[in-house]
């Protein structure tokens, strides 16, 4: 039980890092990040749960979106590079520490 616990709250209860790290490769719609998100860590977010990371992306200034005709697609910005930087560094330290 304590492993399930912890895999979620790595996964569904904390997805910008997986979002950010899909922008990274390359701008996208927002209703296509759920699928990639599945097909790259294999969890599968809600709907409303990327929206919603997404949106909170987007102002505090991690994210931009722009138009591709009548769709949003969501870019990161430099910010959201550091910001995923610094994850990265925090999951590598803290795994380190728990070898």
């Amino acid at each position: 039980m304590p492993f399930v616990k912890l895999e979620r709250n790595n996964t569904y209860d904390c997805l910008w890092p997986y979002i950010l790290r899909i922008l990274r490769e390359k701008p996208m719609h927002a209703y296509v990040l759920r699928a990639e998100v599945e097909a790259k860590f294999g969890f599968r977010p809600g709907n409303v749960t990327a929206y919603r990371v997404l949106y909170s992306l987007k102002k505090r200034g991690y994210v931009e979106k722009t138009k591709d005709g009548m769709k949003q697609v969501y870019n990161i910005t430099p910010k959201g590079k550091k910001l995923l930087k610094d994850a990265a560094r925090f999951y590598r330290d803290r795994a380190r520490m728990l070898r």
